[in-house]
């Protein structure tokens, strides 16, 4: 990279000169000065050779954004130094643990700030606004970032050249979005009358370039109004005060300019009011500025009010009295819209000097109104507080000591933006995604990384949540979430589920008994309930569902209680599937045992769920007679045990004689040189297992997920494969599943 030219050094250090002396007012300290100064000799080292896209070199850009943040914004000496170095750490590759040793812990977290926020997606932001505006604030430590921030924005709407296209149509985005909201708070109202007019002339330049015409087509006419309406309310205001003067002095002097409504403002009404420029009825507004003892403030404001609505008629809906309560950015003004003919209405500022400066420079000017030139930037204690309570009024009471929000924000694969408490777990952003997303959540990749439901969220995060169809909610997700919307949403799917159970086991207690020669009556059910110490029915059938109760405790608690005609045991449905552990008895030569006293009857695998020897199955009684075997976990397990139970039937393999069932495993990791290579021959070569058919993807972030079909002898086989592979470096998991 060419380093400046002698020309280009001239011309950049006058105008490092010119922007001392502009900021001279504000900052003056020799410490300060200094640190200024070695910000700016240590970019013009870093950056020498650096050009923006018009040619400009790169130093004038800083120059400016320093100039803008104090004169402008009334920002300090921190941000004078922050402006300068601001992007330094990613466009130069400079560490914040540098530019700390270098320039002070302040500065660093000033830069370390507004690298976090440049690294926002904004392209939703449209849809996000006030969230993302309180995100900026509960991501930074220093509103200063913010602020630059800003700077930084007004100085690329004013040198469009410098931004190539596409950026600054991002820019203008988060200006439309973001900033004009911040700066309006703030009451930086020069700020935002310049952003608003730059994104007009950039959205929408033909009506921006009609109305500037039509304005200009009729500013003779329209200064004659202005000058003949200042010209009476002069008149009332001098008589009221020749009445109010004392010993020959009079109270208070004043000014009276006009103006006219900016473009933006003047567009903005003719869509509200549905009319053409033509029929606007209130383009026009006058300032009266007072100059009088402080003490006599808001008596001048209203004096001057009075004096000209006596003249002419005020629009009571339309008065804005800021005087009394001031907004909490410190804007004062007393605003109030006249009657001027049948046709036009004025509206009109009546404020102080004090108020004028600080309505024009927003809040540091009412620090620096209290005397408090040294610590200038002490307003900026006040900022956070503005942003995150519009509703607040009063300016002197709205000190609070700066604090990090309760809230932090997610972003999804989309760039929608999810607002969530501090501690939010990945499970809490699933069921604030969706509940059946969070239902089925099985991990996520945070900012493209592999995490648990448990792992607990930051600010800013980007994550993607992952499914699995065999998920489903526990018990102890209770304890992994936070946000009561996902807490009660566990509770209810718990609860469902406990329901559902309860029917089950219901069923199953009532066909034993029925087995038995018992009655299914409330005396029986309340006798096991009681045997067992349950609270409740609810809590006996679902136990007996999900087999916390034998079967054969019921058996042998009513044997004792009623005889013999308990000891009558069913041969025909039974109500549970006996696991491959209770069937290891079973004779050898025999392929199925079915039901408890056939054998080697005509059955079929299910394709739902491809079970395979060692499995838990249970055999299902089809139309035609055929019996078809499932794994007990199904996916449709739990519908044919609801609506078919009397057609399941006790199922268990013996010994099969099996070439090789087909069996699906898809495996999660992360893509590393070699990985599949491995993964083949761990089935392959070691285990000797036949691949029919494998699938692998990778995206963008490094992470795969491959589905590989087996040709498995039994799920001994299986078992021993998968724990195999997921030794494998590089692996995150491997699961079975259904096709």
């Amino acid at each position: 990279m060419a380093s400046y030219t002698s020309l280009e050094l001239l011309a950049i250090q006058r105008a490092y000169e010119t922007m001392l002396a502009d900021i001279s007012p504000s900052v003056n300290a020799p410490e300060h000065l200094a640190l200024i100064d070695k910000a700016y000799r240590y970019c013009l080292e870093k950056y020498d050779g650096r050009y923006l896209l018009s040619g400009k070199a790169y130093m004038l850009h800083l120059i400016d954004m320093a100039r803008i943040a104090v004169v402008e914004v009334g920002l300090g000496y921190i941000s004078v130094a922050a402006a300068f170095l601001h992007g330094i750490d990613y466009k130069m590759g400079v560490s914040i643990k540098e530019l700390r040793e270098e320039f002070g812990r302040t500065v660093a977290i000033v830069l370390e700030d507004f690298s976090e926020i440049s690294k926002l997606d904004t392209e939703k932001v449209a849809f996000n606004s006030d969230n993302f505006q309180v995100m900026f604030l509960s991501l930074i430590d220093d509103m200063r970032a913010v602020l630059l921030k800003i700077v930084h924005r007004v100085y690329d709407v004013r040198n469009q050249n410098d931004v190539a296209p596409e950026r600054l149509a991002k820019y203008f985005h988060e200006i439309k979005y973001i900033y004009i909201p911040i700066v309006h708070r703030l009451g930086l109202y020069k700020l935002k009358s310049e952003l608003e007019e730059k994104l007009m002339l950039y959205e929408n330049p033909a009506m921006f370039h009609e109305i500037e015409a039509k304005i200009e087509a009729t500013h003779e006419a329209r200064k004659k109004t202005a000058d003949d309406f200042i010209s009476r309310i002069s008149e009332s205001i001098n008589a009221e005060l020749d009445r109010t003067k004392k010993n020959g002095k009079l109270k208070y002097a004043y000014s009276v300019k006009w103006r006219l409504k900016s473009i933006p403002s003047i567009y903005a009404k003719m869509r509200a009011q549905n009319v053409p420029f033509e029929e606007v009825y209130d383009l026009l507004a006058a300032r009266v500025i007072i100059r009088c003892a402080l003490k006599d403030e808001q008596e001048c404001c209203w004096s001057v009010y009075s004096a000209i609505t006596n003249l002419y008629e005020p629009m009571p809906e339309r008065l804005r009295d800021w005087i009394t309560k001031p907004k909490a950015s410190g804007y004062e003004s007393l605003h109030t819209t006249v009657k001027y003919d049948d046709k036009m209405w004025f509206e009109v500022q009546i404020r102080t000097t004090r108020m004028d400066d600080i309505a024009e420079t927003g809040q540091a000017a009412h620090y620096l109104y209290k005397g408090e030139k040294e610590t200038s930037e002490e307003w900026l204690l006040n900022v956070r507080e503005v942003l995150e309570n519009p509703g607040l009024v009063s300016f002197e009471n709205s000190y609070r000591k700066l604090y990090k929000s309760d809230k932090i924000f997610i972003f999804t694969p989309e760039g929608d933006l999810k607002q969530l408490p501090v501690g939010s777990t990945v499970l809490d952003f699933a069921y604030e995604v969706h509940t059946r997303v969070g239902e089925t959540c099985n991990g996520a990749r945070v900012n493209g990384k592999m995490v648990p439901i448990r792992h607990e969220l930051s600010n800013g995060d980007r994550v993607e949540i992952i499914t699995s169809k065999r998920q489903s909610p526990r018990a102890d997700w209770i304890n992994v979430v936070v946000t009561e919307k996902a807490k009660n949403k566990i509770r209810r799917y718990l609860k469902e589920q406990e329901l559902k159970e309860s029917e089950l086991g219901k069923g199953m207690l009532q066909r034993r008994l029925k087995n038995w020669k018992l009655p299914f009556s409330e005396t029986v059910v309340e006798m096991l309930v009681k045997e067992f110490k349950l609270e409740n029915s609810l809590q006996l059938y679902h136990q007996i569902s999900t087999e916390k109760i034998d079967i054969a405790d019921v058996k042998r608690f009513l044997t004792a209680k009623f005889g013999e005609n308990a000891e009558k045991t069913e041969k025909t449905v039974p109500e549970h599937i006996s696991s491959s552990k209770k069937d290891n008895s079973a004779e050898p030569e025999e392929c199925l045992s079915i039901g408890e006293d056939i054998d080697n009857v005509t059955y079929k695998l299910a394709k739902c769920c491809n079970p395979i020897p060692g499995d838990q199955v249970f055999g299902f009684v089809t139309s035609d007679g055929t019996i078809s075997i499932h794994r007990t976990n199904c996916p449709n397990a739990k519908s044919m045990q609801q609506r078919y139970g009397y057609r399941i039937i006790n199922v268990k393999w013996c010994g099969m004689e099996n070439e090789g069932s087909q069996a699906t495993i898809r495996i999660y990791g992360r893509d590393v040189m070699g990985l599949l290579g491995k993964i083949t021959k761990v089935i392959s070569e070691d285990l000797q297992v036949n691949m029919k058919n494998i699938v692998f993807n990778t995206d963008k972030e490094g992470f795969f997920e491959g589905k590989i079909v087996l040709q498995i002898v039994d799920a001994e086989a299986l078992e021993q494969l998968t724990t195999k592979i997921k030794a494998i470096e590089g692996i995150i998991d491997v699961v079975r599943i259904d096709l």
